[in-house]
Order: structure tokens, then sequence, then C-alpha cells
């Protein structure tokens, strides 16, 4: 079983994967394979809108200049995916939008998502961080995924690199979030895999 996640800030060793690395922790106790891959920060463009997924439903993206393409094939090879972005502007950074809007519309097409294991990651300053969380969600929802429960918002407080390590009340979820997911995997892969 393996577990991507997909962190959409820009700075490396931030909250953002500060949270992601927690929930890291359970799932590799529990021995699921986990990849962090960086966007925030990367090349990384909007929806052309040209619908050439829909037709050729191939998994791809007809634009070849960014990194869009590998992270499509690393979501298929998962069976869960993390995507995790900070708070800018109540909302998500402009690269996990441009990854929703397009992963997306590519796998709406083939359903290549339907039943994997979604997570959703939103840390803030200080607020705002519930839209974050319902973008994500709504990825993971309109391609039919499986949404992972915590025991409150998957968010965290901070503005400095890690200041979300202050946060027990998001570490103690981040540890919750982990063991959901993993018993959900588990779950899956040993009853209705033939299914998916």
């Amino acid at each position: 079983m393996k577990v991507t996640a997909f962190s959409g800030s820009p700075r490396s060793g931030g909250n953002t994967e500060f949270l992601i690395r927690e929930i890291f922790k359970v799932l590799r106790q529990e021995k699921i394979d986990t990849e962090l891959v960086k966007i925030g920060g990367q090349a990384l463009y909007g929806c052309s809108a040209c619908r050439t997924c829909k037709t050729a439903k191939n998994n791809r993206c007809v634009i070849d200049a960014d990194i869009l393409n590998e992270c499509l094939k690393k979501m298929i090879d998962s069976d869960g995916i993390i995507l995790g972005s900070p708070t800018y502007f109540s909302d998500v950074t402009s690269e996990m939008k441009a990854l929703i809007d397009r992963a997306g519309y590519v796998f709406t097409a083939t359903k290549a998502l339907r039943r994997k294991i979604g997570l959703a990651v939103a840390p803030a300053r200080r607020g705002g961080s519930i839209r974050t969380f319902d973008t994500i969600n709504h990825f993971f929802q309109i391609n039919q995924m499986i949404i992972v429960g915590g025991n409150y918002w998957n968010d965290g407080v901070g503005l400095n690199q890690e200041d979300v390590a202050l946060d027990s009340e998001a570490l103690e979820n981040m540890k919750v979030l982990g063991e959901n997911m993993a018993w959900l995997l588990k779950a899956i892969k040993g009853g209705s895999e033939g299914g998916r």
C-alpha cells in the first residue's frame, strides 16, 4: 500500500510539510509506504480548457511542459492521496489549485481515482483554513474518493517554519487522521479491491 502526499507550500520544511510528516509517522508504523511530492514553488500551469483529456481518456494532460503528468501517474499508482496546502488568502496556493483543476478534469474523464482514499491538510496563520479544506475535499468528492475524517478540522495554526509543532490539538488530529487513513486502506485492500 502506498500514500502519496502533494504539498502546495513553496516553503520546504514549513507547516504544511510538518503536518503531512506527522501523518506519515503513523502510516509508516502501519507498514504503509509514503512519498512527499513538493508542488509548491514549481512551474505548474492552469488548465487551458482544451478538453483533450476528455476525449483522449488516457490519464494525461496535453500540457507537458510542467510536472503535472508526473503527479497524475503518482496519484494513479497510490492507494491514498494527501493534498496539503497552506492557506493563502483563504484558499489553496496557486500551484495546488492548478493541480486540482487539471488533475480533476483528467480524472473525471476516466474515474481513475474512484474509491481511493483522500485526506486534506490545511494549515493557516490564523484563519481561513476551512475554505482551503473545502477546496481540497471538493476535488476528492468529484472524483468519487473516500475522505478520511479526524477529530476536528484538518488544520493547524502557525506562521513561521514548524510553528504548528506548538499546536497540540493539530498534532493529535494528525495522529488520528493517520490512524483512520491506515484503517481505511487496510479495510479496502483486504476487502473489496476487486470492486474498484
